[in-house]
């Protein structure tokens, strides 16, 4: 710890599969209430636990300012982790390790996970597989839920609905070349969009698995706890969520989902690169945390207590 600051970090080394996961530890300069819930960072890939721009660093640092216990570790495959890489389906076991870990070492009870692009789907798909009750809520940064038919109808929605709206489009289109090879795309994007929305009215594939879109859907209804949802304005993987939550059957009533705040920075990029948004996104966290996840973190160390 350097004198001064509100926050010490320790480097901390865990097991998870018979690999050795790497993290670092944030916490305050004084010993967290244990009303307080510790944050566990769930890393998209391919990403490490500083994140872009070292977003995880500052995030880390600004909620342990205030009191909360932040844990950002590299999974396995990712960083200075040992082990063959694992995408985002496939770390439930790095996950639960890293919770462990941090009630341990901090000494929470509970434990909120925060999650960008795919770390936020993980973090669903976790929490849908395991029910884990030390998990008092989700902070879901720009989830991913990429298929080939929502990229295709949020192109369609977002680009190339404002080409067609524009002159110089279809001037190029005329002429040849170029325009008329974006207008073979757009038919392409069109026929791909539209062969998703038909199979959502089917209700999908009858045999074989619920898709992993299906399942964070299943996740984002049955959890109980809070949920922050962090939108960013400039990112096609924002509007690709919000666009398949307002269509997808499966995700049918997803914004009106009790104990749900939702945040947009309407001129944010994916990852908040400008330090404006990234402490805004901090700023956010932070007063939801101070009233929807410590109040339920509060009755749960009361209820231990009392048991």
């Amino acid at each position: 710890m350097t004198a001064g600051l509100p926050y010490r970090e320790t480097a901390i080394v865990f097991a998870c599969q018979g690999e050795q996961l790497v993290g670092v530890l944030t916490r305050p300069a004084v010993a967290p209430s244990p009303a307080k819930p510790g944050v566990l960072v769930v890393v998209g890939g391919p990403q490490y636990r500083v994140g872009a721009h070292r977003q995880f660093v500052e995030l880390a640092r600004a909620l342990a300012s205030q009191g909360h216990a932040v844990l950002r570790f590299d999974a396995r495959g990712m960083g200075d982790s040992s082990g063959a890489l694992h995408d985002f389906l496939q770390i439930d076991d790095d996950i639960a390790a890293a919770i462990d870990t941090l009630c341990r070492e901090a000494g929470v009870r509970q434990v909120v996970l925060w999650g960008l692009c795919d770390g936020a789907s993980a973090a669903l798909l976790y929490c849908r597989k395991t029910a884990d009750p030390r998990v008092a809520g989700l902070a879901l940064a720009n989830p991913w839920v990429r298929s080939q038919e929502s990229l295709a109808a949020t192109h369609v929605k977002h680009y190339y609905l404002r080409r067609l709206l524009d002159g110089a489009f279809w001037r190029k289109v005329a002429s040849g070349g170029v325009g008329r090879q974006a207008a073979r795309e757009l038919a392409g994007n069109l026929a791909t969009a539209l062969r998703g929305r038909l199979a959502w009215r089917r209700g999908g594939v009858a045999a074989g698995p619920a898709s992993y879109q299906d399942r964070m859907a299943q996740a984002w209804h049955r959890f109980g706890g809070p949920v922050l949802l962090l939108v960013s304005g400039d990112d096609y993987t924002a509007r690709e969520f919000i666009d398949t939550t307002g269509s997808a059957p499966a995700w049918k009533g997803a914004m009106a989902r009790p104990g749900l705040q939702r945040v947009d920075l309407p001129e944010a990029d994916h990852t908040f690169s400008d330090r404006r948004y990234g402490s805004e996104v901090a700023s956010a966290t932070s007063a939801w945390l101070a009233g929807a996840c410590t109040a339920g973190a509060a009755a749960d160390v009361h209820r231990s207590t009392h048991a």
